[in-house]
């Protein structure tokens, strides 16, 4: 307590890292600390120019200067010091722990001066060449013993935080991460201390990245290869990390990268064959996919040697968009993680590899980082490698590159510590990077490491760098490379002979003749126990259909699982009703309404074997209140204890459900869900978006993974997507998933598309989608105003004996003959025009559904018309306007024309063409609603 402090050297002992503490405490909660420091804390925080974190004014120095006026706890075996200096001691420890980055030596062109920072020159804190043998207390500072001479103590600051590894973590709230850091990093001033044996590893990994380069140079002159020349270190830094990473018990691990360097690390790092490799680059290699990729996109998986056993890797495939691949990885990690139930964060290990303008201005990051420790999407950590090229594409003028002062700082919001390392310096990368695994493991957080490095080339092979970057290719044509730097090295130490450098040269560009590999790491003939075999969901011919009936006990068991909710819990009157209604559904007393039927299919799932995960937001709920999987406790917060899933209840043997609200975010969510359900074939994965448009966000997911994944790389996914849609008079943003943009994504069976209009249907469509031996990404354009419509209803019988249907037809009873007119919809607009046709008792204009947009149902849909031979006109009609929905796409590929006759006229009605999606006035949406199903079932103009 302050009261009972005395003597006047306060700062000596114990006391200085003491009072830091309980400092760093107060930051991190006020109400840990004693009311006395509290106060005392609170009052400096409120003087001017005091801030938290500004190292100029730190409140707990300054702390410091007033409790050595008033006296504090006195070491009396200490000798007398000025305070003033030991006050400066302190704050030169915490100005280089904070800002020691600014002026480490990062960056191996030595192209920008040392920035001006007076808090790092100890002249600023009253310090100088006459104190160097004058003896201080270092505070918590590891670097040297408890007291120490203020020479050892500042040459102990440069070498740790100012030398070839700049750390920024001050900002992190957790002060046991912090203290974990200092203990890892300032005891050996930042310097690895390898053995020689470490040593020649690393110049072999360099050698092999840099020859690997050159070689495919010379070889493939002007291919593309977005060479990792001038990042070498990369290659070192994967390394270890897969070695440090197997040591600790890591067996998987799954890798997202880009472009620039990525044929190096599937040879260096994944063991892939150089000769599989050359084939490519030649146009030999076979091709079993109808569309394909090029080469410095494509996958790969393989199983290495590590010093703790067996580690499987895998390079995810990925596209052009930068850094889309992140979630992704996540994704796939998260599922590998599910299967090995607890032990999972510690087996699984996501390893991002950025490029430094992307990593800075992709949005995708900033939502990869906020769901980075949520329940639902949180991996225990991810392991961020930034290859720092210091350029992007054509941009190096720092004016012009970012607004923040690293391309890392994003990741400070993730409470991530941040290494910077000078990319010519492979041993400190390689430090760095054991040091941030280990963290990772230790914390379950974040960890990034930055790779200062450079461009050798172009953007790719036939780019001019020297065009817009004259000064800093100079540099670069001049700088020898970090292979020969680090050759020359480790020769004057004396652990490899003069000419082992070059004779590690020649027997890697020998076996690269040979189209092998002088080290590979990929173990023979082992499997991973859980590699998953895919073969089985891929077949050769499209299903479109499988049993999908449930007995009726079955139905009535499980819906009387779903609607039996713990004693004590109270619910929402509204919740409660649905609950009780839905009791009457599974008992036959009432027809089953959408809510129903899309939880019981999920409920038979589960109990057959197949895991079933909902994420998107507000999905608990639902958010047109129709879900209810996650019921809420009216007396109780929501927390696990306030919430409960009748999902998860349903039998003591069940799969594993998961229903996460999710963070405020489109793309980084449907990517993670695409790389959930593309790495489990046994999971039904559902993604629901608030409404429709709001997949708008998602766009590059939907066209560069979804639609194209199988055709491009092979890969197949049963995401299943829910997108709400409808014309309800809710305005632009709130009626239309964009109909026309998944039709024109449609083709080869790539995905399927549909618009379930029953609760049958959708509990059938959710089921087919799960027990069907094929995974395909299912789209469906789910309602809003049908989840409680009063003939939007299924009998048990519906539900028991029923299945899909593609096409739903006529239900009243018409006269076929008499039908001159057939209006063909999908949707809800279907509802409409039928409750107008009684109203009008209309009995030449039959109604048929079209449930499935893609793949077309042509025989379905043929054998429908053909029930009417008097029809003379065939009418599509839709709500979306003219230019939108489905009309375009399904009337230019004649799948509507195809089974007229020549007496049958193809018609449309709809909306207006339109550049909005919807009108955003009440009044005209019914006017125009009103006008639609006029024309459609009275006179249309032709």
């Amino acid at each position: 307590m302050m009261k009972q402090l005395s003597g006047n050297s306060y700062l000596f002992g114990g006391n200085a890292p003491f009072v830091e503490e309980l400092y760093e405490r107060y930051l991190d909660n006020p109400a840990t600390v004693p009311e006395e420091w509290r106060a005392y804390f609170d009052q400096l925080a409120q003087q001017p120019g005091a801030a938290a974190h500004d190292v100029a004014h730190t409140p707990v120095i300054n702390a410091f200067a007033d409790l050595a006026r008033q006296g504090g706890y006195r070491n009396a075996a200490a000798a007398p010091v000025d305070d003033r200096k030991q006050v400066g001691i302190l704050q030169l420890i915490n100005a280089y722990r904070f800002l020691g980055a600014r002026w480490a030596n990062l960056d191996p062109l030595k192209r920008q001066p040392r920035p001006d920072i007076p808090e790092l020159d100890p002249a600023h804190h009253g310090l100088g060449d006459a104190d160097r043998n004058t003896v201080f207390n270092a505070g918590s500072f590891r670097g040297v013993e408890e007291r120490a001479s203020f020479g050892k103590i500042i040459d102990a600051l440069r070498e740790t935080y100012c030398s070839s590894i700049g750390v920024e973590y001050m900002y992190m709230n957790n002060i046991a991460e912090k203290r974990w850091l200092q203990q890892r990093l300032e005891p050996i001033h930042s310097l690895g201390g390898h053995a020689p044996e470490q040593k020649k590893r690393f110049l072999e990994r360099l050698t092999a990245a840099e020859t690997l380069e050159r070689y495919l140079h010379t070889r493939y002159v002007g291919q593309k290869r977005f060479s990792l020349e001038g990042g070498e270190s990369t290659i070192v830094a994967m390394d270890e990390l897969v070695r440090v990473a197997g040591a600790g018990g890591v067996d998987e691990i799954v890798i997202g990268m880009a472009h620039r360097g990525r044929l190096n690390v599937l040879v260096n790092i994944l063991g892939k064959s150089p000769a599989m490799l050359f084939e490519e680059f030649e146009g030999k290699k076979a091709q079993d996919l109808s569309s394909g990729d090029v080469k410095y996109h494509m996958g790969y998986s393989s199983d290495v040697s590590t010093p703790g056993g067996p580690c499987r890797l895998t390079l995810a495939f990925n596209p052009s968009h930068l850094e889309i691949v992140n979630p992704v990885v996540v994704g796939a990690v998260f599922a590998r993680q599910c299967r090995r139930g607890k032990v999972g964060r510690d087996k699984v290990l996501p390893v991002v590899i950025h490029g430094d303008s992307a990593v800075a201005g992709q949005g995708v990051n900033q939502e990869m980082l906020n769901f980075a420790q949520t329940r639902g999407y949180g991996v225990g950590g991810t392991v961020h490698l930034v290859v720092n090229n210091q350029i992007g594409f054509t941009t190096s003028d720092p004016r012009d590159l970012r607004s923040s002062l690293y391309c890392t700082d994003i990741f400070k919001m993730a409470d991530a510590p941040i290494f910077h390392v000078n990319g010519d310096d492979p041993e400190a990368v390689a430090l760095v990077t054991r040091i941030a695994i280990e963290f990772r493991q230790t914390f379950k957080k974040d960890v990034v490491v930055d790779i200062v490095c450079y461009r050798k080339l172009g953007h790719n092979e036939q780019d001019e760098p020297m065009v817009t970057q004259p000064l800093m290719y100079r540099k670069i044509a001049a700088h020898p490379g970090t292979r020969k730097l680090y050759a020359d090295r480790l020769a004057a130490e004396g652990v490899v002979p003069d000419d082992g450098p070059e004779r590690m040269i020649r027997d890697y560009r020998a076996h690269l003749d040979r189209g092998e590999l002088l080290y590979n790491p990929v173990i023979a003939g082992y499997k991973h126990p859980l590699t998953i075999d895919w073969a089985s969901f891929l077949p050769k011919k499209y299903i479109e259909n499988v049993d999908t009936r449930v007995p009726e006990s079955e139905i009535r068991r499980l819906s009387e699982r779903l609607t039996t909710i713990p004693e004590n819990m109270v619910l929402h009157n509204r919740v409660k009703k649905i609950i009780d209604d839905r009791r009457a559904m599974g008992e036959g007393r009432q027809p089953f309404d959408w809510g129903m039927g899309e939880n019981l299919a999920y409920a038979t799932l589960l109990v057959s074997g197949y895991g079933v995960r909902i994420s998107g937001e507000d999905v608990g709920r639902g958010t047109f209140f129709h879900r209810h999987a996650a019921l809420h406790d009216q007396n109780r917060e929501n927390r696990e204890e306030g919430i409960y899933f009748p999902l998860e209840h349903l039998q003591e043997k069940q799969s594993r459900f998961q229903c996460f609200d999710s963070v405020l975010s489109e793309e980084a969510v449907l990517a993670f869900e695409y790389g959930y359900a593309s790495s489990t074939p046994f999971d039904l994965v559902v993604w629901e978006a608030q409404f429709g448009d709001f997949a708008n966000g998602a766009q590059v997911v939907i066209d560069q993974f979804i639609a194209s994944g199988e055709t491009k790389w092979g890969r197949a996914c049963g995401l299943t997507l829910l997108l709400p849609h409808g014309y309800e008079g809710q305005g632009p943003e709130h009626s239309s998933a964009r109909i026309e943009r998944f039709m024109n994504l449609c083709a080869e069976m790539n995905m399927e598309v549909c618009q379930p209009t029953t609760p049958s249907q959708i509990f059938h469509l959710l089921r087919r989608q799960a027990v069907r031996p094929q995974r395909k990404p299912l789209v469906v354009f789910s309602p809003k105003s049908l989840l409680r419509h009063k003939d939007a209803v299924s009998t048990m019988d519906e539900m028991v004996n029923g299945e899909f249907r593609r096409v739903i037809g006529e239900v009243d009873a018409l006269d076929p003959a008499a039908v001159t007119r057939v209006v063909l919809c999908s949707g809800k607009v279907y509802y409409e025009l039928i409750a107008a046709r009684r109203e009008r008792k209309i009995g030449h204009i039959a109604i048929v559904r079209l449930e499935q947009l893609y793949p077309f149902p042509e025989d379905s849909f043929a054998a429908e018309i053909a029930r009417y031979p008097n029809a003379s006109e065939i009418v599509w009609c839709q709500d979306e306007p003219r230019n939108q929905g489905a009309w375009y796409w399904i009337a230019s590929r004649q799948h509507l024309s195809g089974p007229l006759s020549d007496k049958q006229r193809l018609l449309l009605v709809s909306r207006p063409a339109s550049a909005s999606p919807a009108v955003g006035y009440l009044a005209k949406h019914n006017a125009q609603q009103r006008a639609l199903i006029d024309s459609a079932l009275g006179a249309i103009d032709y």
